[in-house]
């Protein structure tokens, strides 16, 4: 059997890596190749406009899912609070008029579902003089969220605009956080039944 010299070596060697570099060539193109067929308009594109354009798709396709995300009322594992006066887009949903200067206000609070919340969350109100012109209320796994759509019953000079928003944010993070704190056992958790439904607004009626 003949022995190799040192030029045979280099040059399997070398036919080694070409190989190799040619299989590494072949997966990126198929790579490309994927990308080409997911990016509209994609296929005169050279690699680094295409690879621009699918970092731009990605971030595109992220927003609408953020988007679509705020619409629905799914509960997450995170206890939030948040009120503010942005409410025109739901107000338009529920076909709600607000030409007779109403303050309106939407409020979310995510938390543990447990049997005192709803009591809890209408004593707060209540207490603001809120009432309740729309709810979206969706309960999974144990956890509850619900976006409350309120109308202020005090006048404009009455209900304070960002002093409303603060108190009452801090109201039902007061709420939230003694209900996570409560040691109320887990049984009475909903763990696998999903509940959606909504309260009839006043102005339908």
């Amino acid at each position: 059997m003949p022995v190799k010299g040192p030029e045979d070596k280099a040059s399997s060697v070398s036919k080694s890596h070409s190989q190799a570099e040619k299989r590494r060539r072949d997966r990126i193109n198929a790579q490309l190749g994927t990308l080409r067929k997911l990016i509209p308009k994609s296929d005169k594109m050279d690699k680094a406009a295409l690879l621009g354009s699918a970092v731009d798709h990605v971030k595109d396709l992220k927003r609408k899912a953020t988007e679509v995300g705020k619409s629905f009322t799914i509960p997450t594992e995170v206890d939030e609070v948040t009120v503010d006066y942005d409410v025109s887009q739901y107000l338009s949903s529920a076909n709600i008029n607000n030409d007779n200067g109403t303050t309106f206000i939407r409020a979310s609070v995510c938390c543990d579902d447990r049997p005192e919340y709803f009591s809890e969350l209408m004593r707060v109100l209540k207490g603001h003089r809120l009432s309740i012109v729309r709810a979206d209320i969706a309960s999974v796994g144990g956890r509850v969220k619900s976006v409350l759509i309120l109308s202020s019953n005090c006048s404009k000079e009455e209900d304070g605009g960002a002093s409303l928003i603060s108190t009452l944010k801090q109201s039902l993070s007061v709420v939230v956080s003694r209900i996570a704190s409560s040691s109320i056992p887990s049984n009475f958790r909903i763990r696998s039944r999903r509940q959606r439904f909504f309260l009839p607004s006043p102005h339908d009626q």
